[in-house]
């Protein structure tokens, strides 16, 4: 260990990443699937900017904090390489485009949605 990660805490160890259970969100038709799925249980819609610092911070303090065991679907959707998938899901849900942005959808809407360091002030669990 080197004096740089002494000092602030580095670690010779890789830190093991928690893996989630995501899906996926590709195309336009999974949001009419979405709407459809939250009638019986809540889905959970994270959009991420890959190219933005922030967005990263964001997802990584998520993952950190987010419950696996959490009876909800939770959807990755990276904004870059979707972005027709992004701009119809602000349609369809009628919630203003952020990056990076949560929305928890349940009975076909919206009950909950934030962005930046506030998704990780939201308490998913009740939603569930």
């Amino acid at each position: 260990m080197g004096l740089f990660d002494k000092l602030f805490g580095g670690s010779s160890e890789p830190k093991e990443e928690k893996a989630l259970p995501w899906i996926a969100l590709t195309t336009i038709a999974q949001l009419d699937e979405i709407e459809k799925l939250s009638a019986t249980k809540t889905q959970v819609i994270f959009k991420h900017s890959t190219t933005c610092g922030i967005s990263r911070m964001v997802m990584r303090q998520f993952i950190e904090v987010f419950d696996v065991d959490a009876n909800l679907d939770l959807y990755y959707l990276d904004l870059h390489s979707y972005r027709d998938v992004s701009n119809e899901t602000g349609y369809k849900f009628q919630v203003i485009h952020e990056s990076p942005q949560l929305l928890v959808v349940k009975n076909g809407i919206v009950v909950a949605h934030a962005s930046h360091g506030a998704i990780n002030d939201l308490e998913l669990s009740r939603f569930v």
